[in-house]
């Protein structure tokens, strides 16, 4: 009887009720590191996953990117054996716009550069040299393709564009010794041409400033 007493005695109901909330504060500890493992997992799934995904997109865009410099830019013109000769006189070039040649001794600034009025053609094809890609337009050319060109441009070093009112296509892009004529702001090709021509193979004087020249 004193066995039974004791075990209804008010310290064991305490001692009860004490091995109670252990035993459940345990459980809850127990969750909370199953909770904290199995989000863990999920974020460390989730970082390689993305990682990898960043990866192979990024080795996506490096393959794109070579195949864009080792193929050829369909229908663009190419000319060989310019002349590099710095002048102060106005050049009389035999394409317009013009691609390389005799050029003033200084480049017009191609640091993502948008004119929105006519530059020196001399000033331009010293920027050629440096290994810039020129756009130019008419005033036939439509106002959508002239501003997504210019958003081009205008994130793209090594790059400018101007109007050439006496070009004879409304949309024309211009490297040393090559050039192309594109419809709109959408043809492909005008990636390519980019991606290929800015500080490119053909650039004959690859890493010169395309800052601190002439800006208009």
């Amino acid at each position: 009887m004193a066995s039974a007493k004791n075990q209804n005695s008010p310290a064991a109901a305490r001692r009860a009720k004490l091995d109670e909330a252990r035993r459940k504060e345990r459980a809850r500890e127990r969750r909370s590191r199953i909770i904290t493992i199995t989000a863990a997992v999920v974020v460390v799934a989730g970082l390689v996953a993305g990682g990898g995904y960043l990866m192979s997109a990024a080795d996506d865009k490096d393959k794109a990117d070579e195949q864009a410099r080792t193929s050829p830019v369909t229908g663009e013109k190419s000319w060989d054996d310019l002349t590099q000769d710095h002048v102060e006189t106005p050049v009389d070039y035999p394409m317009n716009p013009p691609v390389g040649g005799n050029h003033n001794p200084v480049w017009m600034n191609c640091d993502a550069d948008v004119y929105t009025e006519a530059i020196p053609k001399e000033n331009a094809v010293h920027s050629l040299e440096h290994g810039a890609v020129w756009v130019t337009y008419n005033d036939k050319a439509k106002d959508a393709d002239v501003k997504a060109l210019s958003e081009r441009v205008s994130k793209t070093p090594y790059s400018l564009m101007s109007p050439v009112a006496d070009q004879k296509d409304p949309l024309m892009l211009s490297a040393w010794g090559k050039q192309l004529t594109v419809k709109s702001a959408t043809d492909a090709r005008v990636a390519q041409f980019f991606t290929k021509y800015v500080q490119g193979a053909q650039t004959p004087e690859p890493g010169a400033a395309c800052s601190g020249g002439v800006a208009k």
